[in-house]
Parts: C-alpha cells; sequence; structure tokens
C-alpha cells in the first residue's frame, strides 16, 4: 500500500456536519480524490484529558459533545467501527505512558468531517486524545512518533482549528477580525514555506497569536498532521478563511 496521507481540517461550527456549505463540500471533494485508508486515526480537538489516551473499542459510540444546536444534528449516525489493533501499535509508538481507553467514541471533531470524507463508514476509525498538559513541541514529537502509521495503510486526520476563540466570535459576521486573518495567514505561510519551528513558536506571530485561542485544544491537532509529515510531502491548502470572526476553516494536505 502507498503511503497514507496526513490531514489536517479546520472543522469550525458543528452545523458544517449537515450544512451544503463551501467547507463541507470541500470535504467531500477532498474524499473523492483520497486513497482508500485501512484505518483512521483521528486527533480530534474535542478529546482533550490530563495526558494521552487512545481509543481500542472495537465499536466506538458517537458522542454528541455540542449543545444548543437544531435536533437534526443529534439525529447523524457514523456507524464507522473501531481499529483496536492500530489502537495498540499507536501506543506502542508512543510508550506506555499512553493509556488505552474504551469509554470514549467518536466526537463531533471526528464524525462531523469523516461522514463527508468516508461517508460508507466502511473505514475503521480510533482517537488519539490531546494531552492538556503537553507543549507544542510535545504534540509535535508525538506527530513525528506517528510517521510510520502511514506506511501502514493509516491516514493520520488532526480535526481542530487554526484560530478559535469563542468568546469573541460573531455570529453574524462572514468573515474574520483582522487578528484572526494576520495569525490564520502567519501558520499558513510557516506550514507552506515548511517552517515547522514557526509554527510551535507561534507567538511569534505577535499580537494576533494572544487572540487566537486560549488553550491549545483545538491548535495542537495540527501539530500532530504537521509532524507526521515530511520534507517530500506536496501540501495542499483547502476551505482557506476565517468566519465569525474568530474561526479559522484553513486546512492542509500533506501527501506522497
Amino acid at each position: 500500500m502507498n503511503r497514507m496521507p496526513t490531514l489536517f481540517i479546520g472543522h469550525g461550527s458543528p452545523m458544517n456536519a449537515i450544512e451544503d456549505n463551501t467547507f463541507s463540500r470541500q470535504w467531500t471533494e477532498l474524499g473523492q480524490k483520497l486513497p482508500k485508508p485501512r484505518a483512521i486515526l483521528s486527533v480530534s480537538a474535542h478529546w482533550y484529558t490530563l495526558g494521552t489516551a487512545v481509543n481500542s473499542a472495537a465499536a466506538p459510540k458517537m458522542i454528541y459533545d455540542m449543545y444548543g444546536f437544531p435536533e437534526a444534528l443529534y439525529r447523524v449516525i457514523y456507524n464507522a467501527p473501531g481499529a483496536p489493533a492500530y489502537a495498540a501499535r499507536t501506543r506502542e509508538l508512543l510508550g506506555e505512558a499512553v493509556a488505552i481507553d474504551t469509554s470514549w467514541g467518536l466526537d463531533h471533531g471526528s464524525w462531523s468531517v469523516l461522514r463527508r470524507l468516508f461517508p460508507q463508514a466502511d473505514v475503521p476509525v480510533f482517537q488519539l486524545s490531546v494531552d492538556s498538559g503537553a507543549s507544542p513541541q510535545a504534540h509535535y514529537a508525538m506527530g513525528r512518533a506517528l510517521r510510520p502509521l502511514r506506511d501502514e495503510g493509516v491516514l493520520i486526520l488532526g480535526s481542530g482549528n487554526v484560530v478559535h476563540n469563542l468568546a469573541r466570535v460573531a455570529w453574524n459576521m462572514d468573515g474574520g477580525y483582522p487578528w484572526a486573518e494576520t495569525f490564520d495567514r502567519y501558520i499558513m505561510d510557516q506550514v507552506v514555506s515548511r517552517n515547522h519551528d514557526g509554527v510551535l513558536r507561534y507567538r511569534q506571530a505577535g499580537e494576533s497569536a494572544e487572540l487566537a485561542f486560549r488553550g491549545l485544544d483545538h491548535y495542537a491537532p495540527l501539530l500532530y498532521a504537521l509532524g507526521a509529515s515530511d520534507d517530500n510531502d506536496r501540501i495542499t491548502v483547502f476551505n482557506e478563511a476565517c468566519v465569525l470572526g474568530s474561526l479559522s476553516m484553513t486546512s492542509f494536505l500533506f501527501e506522497a
């Protein structure tokens, strides 16, 4: 099997799971072009834990970890099987400090995107949590350690947002605040120029970095995808946009 891609998707609002818009259409189109993996490792912003855990459930449950949305969103079912063997392989690569977990499942950071990429839900999926105590460098290092999975048929997906500041969301705003656009552009330039250190040292972006997010939960998934990439990968930027003032949808595909 050819080397699988690694991917970061800015997932934005949970409503993207059911709405027909520019972003969801891009996810669908991308899914039609991607090679079919043996499994998908999803690093979702919405499994934010103390320490790192990997879910090894054979049949991961649906987690509706969002509140106040239309009933149609809570009726979405994505019945992908789990991947216990790959979960064990992930722990082998990351070390025994990683906990094996069967209590979690697929949260909306995963299923909202995957139902567009692989709508048949016929590819096994397992999640890796985001350690709330880890530094950007530690998240990136874990991504590097996971790189061998790409040669074993696993697509590595990071799902979060480059800019994610819910306290400053403007519900009627189409684009982004100037600071959000500035930070989004800074990160995109660093990724495209393969300056990974610039992504890790994101505070170099100045004032915009202070406003971009309050915690690493939504930013860290990018670091896993970036760490799992290599210098020979082609980089594609898609869904380049900020919305609602303080959310970025900008996404990256790294493929051999």
